[in-house]
């Protein structure tokens, strides 16, 4: 932990509900003594890569991986964690950023727009930043020696030095506290008295179909199963998470996935539709809401769902931000019967549970 000089008192208070804990022991393992930072958050990061260095040393042992995290940002899950340890097993380097959904416009400094900037590849940077160890701990005293202090995050420093940074999903609800308004909204959301109970239960089903084309390859719930044809579509036809989509929009009362992504839109052709779902998932944490349960079925009679159903799910919940517990996904014929039955194209049934705060009539 990086802390400012004459932080230390400061530091003490915040760990103090763990070290007077049962585990004590534990945390002594875990956290090293703190170290104080730098004029810059690069020196900080440096500061702080230098001292775990040294306090692994003291145990003949170099970390393998480093995952440096601002603690301006303390809503972070241990979801986003996860994914940024599960991708330094094929990378050296990534950064968790979520997709930049406002327009961009650029300005020149009388505050005139002069250009609308394309958003379609812009991420907005957070972290964690996950990094192998020897490779970040080098990069940043290069950096120091060659005398370049300007980087503004550790991935930048890992691009000079010639990583490629792969981009890590991350969360909008991993913000970062600035202001005095960032500060009084996160103690409202920490406080248990601010959140209200969720005790409007809302229910919404979703129905969707789509027919087969000439292909290779369906998606259904994120997951392509090699196939003799695809399904055809605006966007790339996941017809069960156009299904979940609309059920939820229905539960939340929001229109439907027509509304919000119209098929006339040149935008959404062959988007993927877990766009679509993190859209709908988003309408319900706004609402300050929570998705308790998916049940999808799927009616086909080929190809075979079976054997996918476990990645179907495992994808689901990703997206969803949910655990696969909550995640059923079922398969069914039409006894031949109908244009499922004659192998004419696949279609969609699901249903939610939406719990929401208790709303005024």
């Amino acid at each position: 932990v990086v802390i400012a000089k004459g932080d230390e008192a400061l530091y003490d208070e915040a760990i103090a509900p763990i070290a007077n804990s049962t585990l004590a022991i534990r945390a002594t393992h875990i956290l090293n003594l703190p170290v104080s930072g730098g004029k810059t958050r690069q020196a900080s990061v440096r500061a702080g890569l230098i001292a775990l260095n040294i306090s692994e040393k003291a145990n003949t042992n170099t970390p393998d991986h480093v995952l440096i995290h601002d603690a301006a940002r303390p809503f972070i899950s241990s979801e986003i964690i996860d994914r940024c340890i599960d991708q330094l097993h094929d990378h050296r380097a990534c950064l968790v950023a979520i997709p930049v959904s406002d327009t961009i416009k650029k300005a020149n400094d009388d505050g005139h727009i002069l250009q609308t900037i394309d958003r379609s590849s812009l991420w907005a940077a957070q972290t964690p930043q996950g990094f192998e160890y020897g490779f970040i701990a080098q990069a940043h005293d290069k950096a120091h020696k060659e005398g370049r202090n300007d980087f503004t995050d550790d991935a930048a420093v890992a691009e000079w030095a010639g990583a490629i940074v792969h981009i890590v999903e991350g969360d909008s609800a991993n913000i970062k506290l600035t202001t005095k308004e960032d500060l009084t909204m996160a103690e409202k959301s920490l406080s248990r008295d601010s959140t209200p109970p969720l005790t409007d239960f809302r229910v919404g089903t979703g129905y969707d179909v789509h027919a087969f084309d000439d292909g290779n390859a369906v998606i259904i719930g994120g997951v392509s199963i090699p196939h003799n044809r695809k399904l055809k579509g605006h966007s790339d036809a996941d017809v069960g998470l156009h299904a979940i989509t609309d059920a939820i929009l229905g539960a939340i009362a929001d229109g439907d996935i027509g509304t919000h992504f119209p098929p006339s839109d040149p935008q959404w052709k062959g988007a993927a539709s877990d766009l679509f779902l993190k859209d709908a998932v988003r309408r319900i944490d706004e609402l300050s809401g929570k998705l308790s349960n998916i049940d999808l079925t799927l009616i086909c009679e080929e190809p075979k769902i079976g054997p996918h159903r476990p990645a179907m799910r495992e994808s689901i919940a990703k997206i969803c931000n949910i655990s696969e517990g909550r995640v059923s996904v079922k398969a069914t014929t039409s006894e031949k019967l109908g244009f499922t039955g004659r192998k004419e194209g696949i279609a969609a049934l699901a249903s939610v549970l939406v719990r929401l705060p208790e709303m005024e009539d």
